[in-house]
């Protein structure tokens, strides 16, 4: 949302000037179906497998966040925040390691 800019006035108008400037965008739209395709794709998932199987493979989203931040939006992403993320991976692994 960098082109919308900060929010510095919080009167009601001012936020509401922000958020129609917002729904304007059409990145944001494709954000929110996004969003919708995972929450829908994770109740799916839900009806057959258990919780503690599928919220573990949810932190799986840190690398695609972290990959895409730097692809798509030319992020640096430091040394200290890959290790992390593969740290998070091989976790995930033992998970799904684990369950079979």
């Amino acid at each position: 949302m960098k082109s919308v800019g900060e929010v510095v006035d919080f009167r009601p108008h001012a936020l509401v000037r922000v958020l129609l400037h917002s729904l304007r965008r059409v990145w944001m739209w494709v954000g929110i179906a996004l969003m919708a395709t995972a929450f829908f794709a994770l109740l799916g998932v839900l009806s057959f497998e258990n919780v503690s199987f599928v919220v573990p493979v949810t932190a799986l989203s840190y690398m695609g966040g972290a990959i895409g931040a730097s692809v798509f939006q030319g992020e640096r992403v430091s040394r200290k925040r890959w290790i992390g993320i593969l740290l998070v991976c091989i976790g995930v692994s033992l998970v799904i390691i684990g369950h079979g």
